[in-house]
């Protein structure tokens, strides 16, 4: 059976020619697709695999960078996850826009059950970091969107929206954990004076909460093929628009202005002419592909 292995960190990293070298060769002689970040401020990647394959990566990751909180899902027989191996150099592991950042002094890591006591209480502010079209289909009771279309805009959000001297409590969540770590570093710098961050994100919540204190409404959007998980980390029931990749629940899918990988009902109308022109070009190639018993390279949709 094929795994799914998420992971970050935050360490310095020198030579990144020669480790995304290293990385890219482990991976493809692995057989793993999926995608590895890499910056002088540390890791972050997910990628598919056979479970052993997965192992001997992990193996590679801790030889380099020490113990590394790694997160594991299951695959769904008929999805691949992704298509291709990548390591990519970046300035940032996950593009946050803010220089000066004290990584060591974030919020303060809390467990399922710290989590949601947190919920529970009326005097802390709970932030959902992830971008408005991840919160569509899932987040916590009562969490505040800051209605971001990328996370870049988050720090001007905070400092348009919140008052460190009103909100003495802020816990805040994200997917896995790694947009939390710049997020409460900017707003402990910020002088908030009481930040609270879930540790390992919404997946590794739904790994250790029992099923009878779980808070989680709905699902939870993955950047892979996977589109969202359910409560259980099993794959969910999206699609997702290849022009704006908002996740499609199953009326998107039967709107009347849905095109497959041209629009769907949460793009239509933003899209110029020849962008669509090239998206149902795109779309007639992944088709003939499919009809040869082919995968398109570009392939996005499960």
């Amino acid at each position: 059976m094929r795994r799914v292995l998420a992971f970050y960190k935050f360490i310095q990293v020198d030579e990144l020619e020669a480790l995304r070298d290293e990385l890219l060769q482990t991976g493809t002689k692995l057989g793993l697709k999926g995608t590895i970040l890499i910056a002088h401020e540390g890791v972050n990647g997910t990628v598919v695999g056979a479970a052993s394959a997965l192992n001997e990566l992990t193996k590679l990751l801790q030889q380099r960078f020490g113990e590394i909180p790694f997160k594991w899902s299951d695959l769904a027989q008929d999805n691949r996850g992704f298509f291709r191996f990548k390591v990519k150099i970046k300035p940032e592991i996950v593009s946050f826009g803010v220089d000066d950042l004290d990584l060591q002094q974030t919020g303060e890591h809390v467990d399922a059950q710290r989590w949601n006591e947190l919920l529970a209480d009326p005097d802390v502010l709970v932030i959902d970091t992830r971008n408005e079209y991840e919160i569509d289909i899932g987040t916590f009771p009562s969490a505040r969107s800051p209605q971001t279309t990328n996370f870049r805009e988050f720090p001007d959000w905070v400092n348009d929206q919140l008052d460190p001297q009103e909100q003495k409590q802020v816990a805040m969540f994200c997917t896995g954990g790694i947009r939390c770590e710049k997020a409460s570093a900017f707003m402990r710098q910020a002088g908030f004076e009481k930040v609270y961050q879930l540790n390992g994100g919404i997946l590794k919540y739904l790994e250790d909460v029992d099923e009878q204190d779980n808070r989680w409404q709905g699902e939870c959007f993955v950047f892979d093929q996977r589109v969202s998980v359910d409560n259980a980390l099993n794959q969910g029931q999206y699609d997702q628009c290849y022009a704006c990749r908002h996740p499609l629940s199953k009326e998107d899918l039967v709107s009347d202005v849905y095109e497959r990988g041209v629009q769907c009902p949460h793009c239509v109308g933003q899209i110029d002419q020849a962008r669509l022109d090239n998206f149902r070009q795109r779309q007639k190639q992944v088709e003939l592909a499919a009809a040869r018993g082919e995968s398109h390279i570009g392939e996005t949709q499960k």
